[in-house]
């Protein structure tokens, strides 16, 4: 952040720009649902695009080759998740500053350089998992009989592209909404396959553990995708956006301490509301995805090389629309997906360099962010038409973000703890904890994976 607008920041009064319960609108409240829903928005749609197409074919890669054995997984990602997640919100609402101007504002010239190559390196990972996703775009058409997938591949990163250049944000954020309640479906499967949950306990408990390179090489995808390095970016990035958009904020977003500290406390206490739901519901996508496939596709020993082979898993609740479902998802979780992992680094970036950013600034007012989000659409879209193994792709992709993710938590975890960057707001012993409890796990799965990806065939 430059100094001038630091000092805007410190000379704004305090704002009370709380909404759905704030003392004069009584008249005006909503019932309890209608707040619940109504202060969903960036933890939700975080949470919904981690269980993009790579998360899919990964989740669905471990219950057709280990049944439940990797079920273990889902009760230890679900508190990582939760604290990392609101770690990245926290930062946002207390600063009003996204991740990479926190990088910025904390760490030396020196420090920014290579935390910019990470940055950089995010950039070309989010780039390879955007190519992917846009292939299962594809494949779902191509599922729906709409043609080649290639073609709809193209035809999808240049429409998303488009989208987000014309599109405001609010728009925007909305479409994200609901595309996320398509993701359900694998829920239903649950309630109408065989499963086991004799064996689904033991797979929770961690019962079935393997120590096999293969067994632990995709463990690594698994936490990969989950805690991937795009969602702390835009987690930060979507909340200053959200926070761009109230009136009383200004061009600026308006800071925890230049609130009243009723209105503080509530911003507060509907961003913690927001990201563990959106990361409940990812796990529990996550968790219905394995025992899904893990109780149709996992008892016939069925290889998933393909989305056709992934799309079977959905056959004891839709029969012969099984493809259809599946298509839906996957095409509803791509195009979520797909601007979340451009956008994210984009905005990481170019907040590191000081410039302007944002979906609702328009190009003309953020061309350094609308040039690294179209140049990773473009090359994500030009690798989506070449490449021939989607699957595969997919879950490689979630390899790399597992091997990414440490370096940038250490970041994260250091701009959380800093008393001068958070204030009031700064790490808990909780928070502390738990965080750097993941950023411990995480460095290990990731040079795991970093051995296993470059030694295995």
């Amino acid at each position: 952040m430059s100094a001038e607008s630091e000092s805007t920041q410190e000379l704004s009064p305090q704002l009370d720009v709380g909404t759905e319960d704030e003392p004069g609108r009584a008249g005006r409240r909503r019932n309890p649902v209608a707040r619940f829903f109504g202060v969903l928005g960036p933890g939700l749609v975080t949470g919904a695009a981690d269980d993009d197409p790579s998360g899919i074919a990964t989740y669905s890669q471990a219950g057709a080759t280990y049944g439940n054995g990797m079920l273990w997984t889902v009760p230890l990602t679900l508190p990582l998740m939760m604290s990392v997640q609101e770690i990245c919100d926290r930062t946002a609402l207390a600063t009003g500053d996204s991740l990479g101007k926190l990088i910025r504002r904390r760490f030396t010239r020196n420090f920014r350089i290579a935390i910019g190559v990470l940055l950089v390196a995010l950039i070309v990972a989010n780039c390879l998992n955007l190519s992917a996703d846009l292939m299962a775009i594809g494949q779902g058409m191509q599922l729906l009989g709409a043609g080649p997938a290639p073609v709809w591949s193209a035809l999808a990163g240049a429409g998303i592209f488009a989208a987000l250049v014309a599109g405001s944000f609010a728009v925007i954020g909305r479409i994200f909404k609901w595309l996320c309640m398509v993701l359900l479906v694998y829920v239903g499967v649950l309630f109408v396959s065989n499963v086991n949950w004799a064996d689904v306990a033991d797979g929770l408990m961690g019962r079935q553990l393997q120590f096999d390179p293969a067994y632990l090489g995709l463990v690594v995808g698994v936490l990969g995708t989950t805690i991937s390095p795009y969602m702390f970016f835009w987690q930060s990035a979507q909340r200053i956006e959200e926070l761009r958009a109230e009136d009383e904020g200004g061009e600026h977003a308006a800071p925890l301490k230049n609130r009243t500290p009723a209105a503080a406390k509530r911003k507060l206490r509907n961003g913690r509301t927001d990201v563990f739901s959106g990361m409940a519901f990812s796990v529990l996508i996550m968790f219905a995805i394995m025992a899904a496939t893990a109780a149709t596709l996992g008892t016939h020993g069925t290889p998933v090389k393909s989305a056709a082979d992934a799309a079977q898993a959905l056959e004891p609740i839709a029969g012969s629309y099984a493809t259809i479902l599946f298509a839906a998802g996957f095409i509803g979780s791509g195009v979520l997906a797909v601007p979340v992992l451009a956008a994210s680094g984009a905005a990481g970036l170019s907040g590191l360099l000081n410039k302007s950013w944002g979906l609702d600034r328009g190009p003309r007012n953020a061309p350094i962010f609308y040039g690294l989000l179209g140049v990773g659409i473009v090359a994500g879209t030009i690798l989506s038409v070449i490449s021939s193994d989607p699957i595969g792709l997919l879950v490689l992709s979630a390899i790399v973000n597992g091997i990414a993710a440490g370096p940038f938590l250490i970041v994260m975890m250091l701009i959380a703890r800093d008393r001068k960057i958070m204030g009031k707001y700064r790490n808990g012993k909780l928070a502390a904890t738990l965080g750097w409890a993941t950023t411990g796990i995480m460095c290990i799965a990731g040079a795991y994976g970093l051995w296993y990806t470059l030694t295995s065939n």
